[in-house]
């Protein structure tokens, strides 16, 4: 059962990790693991492959491999489906099947160890670094959070707030970026702006040099606010937190 330490961990301790298991499991076989850079991996790729496992779950997704296979000009493999093992406590939002999304959604609200104190960091307030992708329930945890007390910044109002006329970021990027991307009012043209780093590596990371540090900026002066309030736990809702 993957809990979030080792969903983090590097690829390279997991797949030494798994080759130990399944070489104590069975010593006999050969087993190439190779990382998957895509969903469906070498399985569309490799000629050599003749059988995938799949599950009653993941059967569409082997029926799927099997045509990029033969828009590949590749033969088709042979699909062994396995039954999964049910687990008999499971609740009903709960999987059927025994998983470790279930074990991680047990886990929720579980202090797994104790916060670490760090001497160069202030004891108050305490900052929650709240991340995920559209959809996780990062918006709706940072509401719960809220209303237990907890002081929330918002980044992605934020990262609206820089690009103000007067805001620190309004000048540098019309710099940038030009003119072109202003509306008739002196106000940023968003989809304007998007529309020249949309694809583009080199033009999103000047944006980003721009404006990420300009919102670091104004994170640290609501958390002294929040300080300032008495708040003993503020929460950082970002979507790019770890970037």
């Amino acid at each position: 059962d993957k809990v979030l330490p080792e969903l983090i961990e590097p690829y390279e301790l997991r797949a030494a990790k798994l080759r130990e298991f399944l070489e104590d499991v069975k010593p006999s076989l050969c087993y190439d693991i190779v990382p998957l850079a895509d969903p469906f991996g070498p399985s569309v790729t490799d000629p050599e492959l003749q059988c995938l496992v799949v599950s009653e779950e993941t059967h569409r997704g082997g029926e799927a491999v099997n045509r990029k296979r033969l828009e590949n000009g590749l033969p088709e493999l042979a699909l062994y489906e396995i039954q999964l093992m049910k687990d008999p406590e499971h609740s009903q939002n709960e999987e059927e099947k025994i998983s470790s999304s279930s074990l991680r959604q047990r886990l929720l609200g579980t202090l797994l160890q104790p916060p670490r104190r760090d001497p160069a960091l202030p004891l108050r307030p305490y900052v929650i670094g709240l991340t995920g992708g559209t959809g996780s329930g990062k918006t709706s945890m940072a509401k719960l959070l809220g209303q237990l007390g907890a002081f929330v910044i918002d980044a992605d109002q934020l990262g609206h707030a820089v690009y103000v006329p007067g805001g620190p970021a309004y000048e540098p990027v019309v710099a940038a970026f030009g003119a072109e991307i202003l509306n008739k009012d002196g106000t940023i043209n968003r989809k304007v702006l998007g529309a020249k780093v949309f694809g583009n590596q080199e033009q999103l990371k000047r944006l980003t040099d721009i404006v990420w540090p300009k919102i670091a900026q104004l994170v640290k002066e609501r958390v002294r606010e929040a300080d300032a309030q008495g708040k003993a736990v503020c929460v950082l809702d970002a979507a790019v937190l770890l970037e």
